[in-house]
């Protein structure tokens, strides 16, 4: 009997339709989707100053999730950098304040980020401790800390040439120039790169990736170092936009970084997911909020919907997986 000769189109049509059925582009279009709704129900939404301050006011936000999500994919987690975020924000102010020069202003949270997240790195790498506790461990660590050192005072008289957020990068604003920026090249570098690789690798399956020639415990501390430079550049976005820097951690941050990394794609098991799609999700989540303000919904309704996002997407990821696995003892 002679096989049934397959079209020679139909490979490339289930091409693009895998294509746009991906995460990233279910996310590009619910963005879109979600903002011609709400334009239908209240057109201020559409405004361009409203649409401008959903991306400037949370590109930091997005910006943090490329770390997070690097963290995510490699079999871990955290939950401390919504507290370093805090910590770096006030540092970065009060050298500012204090006449340092602008550039040691900016490059010094970044520095101190990266520091601060590979020592937790090492910790979970070389000590085998759970991320989620050593993690929780320096949240409280940095929150304490800084409101026993501060007392939560305010940082005012900012010098005007420390707000780096109010430049324009070839006309675009510079916070959402840097989220482009930032999530294009760590996608590139995820794609492309050996240690990019080595980051699913470890998250899929450190033994098999240990086998293979990757070293487990250096890519941790790496994937938590660049975790740390993110969270750092999130925070040079985040304070540079403030006229004045309460030195206090940003309540709900670390849950709405998380929840912009895992909404993207990202599994909350590790190995799989795009640094793409955790910055789409951040403006979704972004869009969300302010939705809900131009419907007449109680905006209190956003931490229901971020926890609800999280398990939905959680769900749904461990439903693929038993499907693929379950494909898999078929054949």
């Amino acid at each position: 009997m002679s096989a049934i000769p397959v079209p020679r189109l139909a490979l490339p049509r289930a091409g693009i339709f895998r294509r746009f059925a991906s995460q990233e582009a279910l996310l590009a279009l619910a963005v879109i989707g979600l903002a011609i709704a709400v334009g239908f129900v209240n057109p201020r939404f559409l405004a361009y100053r409203n649409l401008a301050d959903i991306l400037l006011g949370n590109a930091y936000i997005a910006i943090a999730a490329i770390g997070m999500s690097m963290v995510i994919i490699s079999g871990n987690i955290d939950i401390s950098v919504g507290a370093l975020i805090g910590v770096l924000a006030t540092v970065s102010g009060s050298l500012a304040v204090a006449g340092a020069p602008t550039l040691v202003a900016w490059i010094v949270p970044v520095v101190l980020g990266v520091l601060v997240m590979a020592a937790q790195g090492a910790v979970v790498a070389y000590l085998r401790i759970p991320a989620i506790v050593v993690t929780l461990g320096m949240m409280s660590i940095l929150k304490g800390g800084l409101i026993s050192v501060t007392g939560g005072k305010w940082i005012t008289d900012l010098p005007q040439g420390f707000h780096l957020a109010d430049l324009n990068l070839l006309g675009v604003p510079m916070p959402v120039a840097i989220m482009v920026v930032a999530t294009a090249l760590a996608a590139l570098w995820m794609r492309y790169s050996a240690s990019g690789r080595a980051i699913y690798a470890t998250g899929g399956n450190a033994e098999a990736a240990r086998l293979c020639g990757v070293n487990p415990q250096r890519t941790v501390v790496m994937v938590f170092a660049l975790h740390g430079f993110f969270a750092g550049i999130a925070t040079l976005v985040y304070a540079t936009q403030l006229r004045v820097i309460q030195s206090t951690t940003p309540p709900g941050l670390e849950l709405t970084v998380i929840t912009a990394a895992v909404v993207g794609g990202v599994s909350i098991l590790g190995g799989v997911g795009t640094v793409v799609g955790a910055t789409l999700a951040a403006i979704l989540i972004a869009e969300i909020t302010s939705a809900l303000v131009f419907v007449n919904i109680s905006p209190y309704w956003t931490d229901s919907l971020r926890g609800g996002l999280i398990l939905a997407t959680v769900i749904a990821d461990i439903v693929r997986r038993r499907r693929r696995a379950s494909r898999g003892r078929r054949i």
